[in-house]
């Protein structure tokens, strides 16, 4: 999620580490359990299934300033998110289920986790496996850049955390002090950056767009002590993009200057 330190650390990142389980695997698929522990951080089943496949993903049109066009656009996203990942867990023989998704243009909007937090773009729920994307002005504006599309990639991204087990192996850990909770947020924004980052790549020959207009949405990053400094964001960003497979954002085995 998008979102200042102070609201992770009044519950907002509790709400994603939630206990949950995925509830259903993909047709003709045997799946197993998402694995549990260190593992499920360090050498996840769902990193080993290669590329992304490449699925069509054309964007819907959206105008400026245009609520409605914005949430169809969000919608069409989505259904190729659960495309492309549903397809990724079938290869890892991981459950996989879709993730609710609902927009709001207004804050205290309810997420299943609490009310929308200020200074959110948008947040994932593990306790209910929703999205909530927040269509204010300020993204409404630049609908037509790839700001749309690539935070809700991000926020997809927390739903395959959570899947495959990689959330929940922070749910008991804990945590004598702040920097080592803010350590572990920081592992978890990066590669939720490093998610999107693969999905946008695998999709990016049906779009029809420069690599401009990535390098645009990646200008806006800024050093955080809950997301990482700016050039870590664009690093797992850039990642991903390049190499469109899940097997490139393993956070938790990168050197500690990749993650701060």
């Amino acid at each position: 999620m998008r979102t200042p330190l102070i609201t992770l650390l009044s519950g907002v990142f509790a709400g994603l580490l939630f206990t949950g389980t995925a509830a259903a695997g993909v047709a003709g698929q045997a799946a197993a359990p998402a694995p549990t522990g260190t593992k499920a951080l360090t050498s996840n089943p769902i990193y080993k299934t290669g590329a992304l496949d490449v699925t069509s993903c054309q964007e819907q049109p959206v105008k400026a300033d245009d609520l409605d066009s914005s949430r169809v656009y969000l919608e069409f996203v989505v259904e190729c998110l659960n495309d492309t990942w549903g397809r990724q867990f079938a290869k890892a023989k991981l459950p996989f289920s879709k993730p609710g998704f609902q927009t709001t243009s207004r804050l205290g909007y309810p997420t299943g986790c609490g009310p929308f937090p200020k200074g959110a773009q948008a947040v994932y729920c593990a306790q209910t496996k929703k999205i909530t994307f927040l269509l204010n002005p300020s993204i409404l504006s630049e609908s037509t850049e790839l700001f749309l599309l690539e935070v809700i990639a991000h926020e997809y991204g927390h739903h395959v955390q959570r899947l495959s087990g990689m959330t929940g192996a922070l749910d008991h850990r804990k945590y004598r002090t702040k920097k080592a909770l803010l350590a572990d947020i920081r592992k978890i924004e990066l590669q939720a950056e490093c998610l999107g980052g693969a999905f946008i790549g695998s999709i990016w020959r049906d779009l029809g767009r420069s690599e401009s207009d990535l390098r645009y949405v990646v200008s806006y990053a800024y050093d955080t002590v809950s997301h990482g400094k700016a050039r870590n964001v664009a690093h797992w960003l850039n990642r991903g993009f390049t190499q469109e497979s899940p097997g490139a954002c393993n956070t938790w085995t990168a050197a500690p200057s990749k993650v701060s």
